[in-house]
């Protein structure tokens, strides 16, 4: 994170499709391109920057690396302002809502991972907590390849809390784990709902498991007894889904 004169915050997102939709949803100070590089999506950023006004470097690729942290740049590289973060509020309209809850989930890939399956279901958004997770960051919104600013991301002090005080609004909270009695597929989305999934290797903490309404597994037939947390997302919400469809 750097920050422009005046003490603006301003971030790197590097590869194609996180930086043709930052173009569009942020304040971008300028875009670097791999100089003497020529491939058809990169040139649609570069004809996007000239139709916007934004300025373009032209640099080595070492430049783009060094910028973006990571050699992973795909040639494009947006100096801008970070995405900022939702109010808990703005997930819960309209409804009923679909929230997902990370339980310490810190792979910032992951994190990335689960945002793009939350936009491409149409979910209400996601909950992170403050301490030991992953938060936003240009790593995440690579990994979410544009679809971070599709998509909502409360971050709140205490996710135990937060859990309780949705269940108050009615929400009821599903947590899942590979123990659980029930199958993910018997319980209903059709209602306001918080889908909880723990984070890499240890799963629910404690007192999130607590403050569950119910808990479910999803069946494993193979020799693999665990799912990357973003494809676990994927399942249940793809369930929730189909059955909010037939509402």
């Amino acid at each position: 994170m750097s920050r422009r004169a005046g003490g603006e915050p301003r971030e790197a997102v590097s590869g194609i499709n996180a930086v043709r939709e930052a173009l569009r949803a942020r304040t971008v100070d300028y875009v670097m391109v791999t100089e003497h590089y020529s491939q058809p999506r990169v040139q649609e950023i570069i004809d996007a920057c000239r139709a916007s006004g934004v300025p373009l470097r032209f640099a080595p690729r070492a430049a783009l690396e060094r910028a973006a942290a990571t050699p992973q740049h795909q040639n494009v590289v947006a100096v801008c302002t970070p995405k900022p973060y939702d109010e808990l509020r703005a997930l819960l309209e309209p409804g009923p809502p679909l929230l997902v809850a990370l339980d310490g989930v810190e792979d910032p890939a992951n994190l990335g991972a689960v945002i793009r399956t939350v936009a491409a279901t149409g979910a209400s958004g996601v909950v992170i907590p403050e301490r030991r997770a992953a938060g936003l960051s240009p790593a995440v919104a690579r990994a979410a390849a544009g679809a971070l600013e599709h998509a909502k991301v409360a971050r709140v002090a205490n996710l135990v809390q937060t859990l309780t005080d949705l269940k108050r609004r009615n929400l009821w909270v599903y947590g899942f784990e590979a123990g659980a009695g029930r199958a993910y597929t018997e319980l209903d989305y059709a209602r306001g709902c918080v889908l909880l999934l723990g984070g890499e290797g240890r799963g629910l903490h404690r007192l999130a498991r607590v403050a569950c309404d119910e808990l479910a597994h999803i069946p494993m037939r193979g020799p693999v007894n665990s799912l990357n947390v973003s494809v676990a997302a994927g399942v249940v919400l793809y369930e929730a889904l189909r059955q909010r469809a037939r509402q």
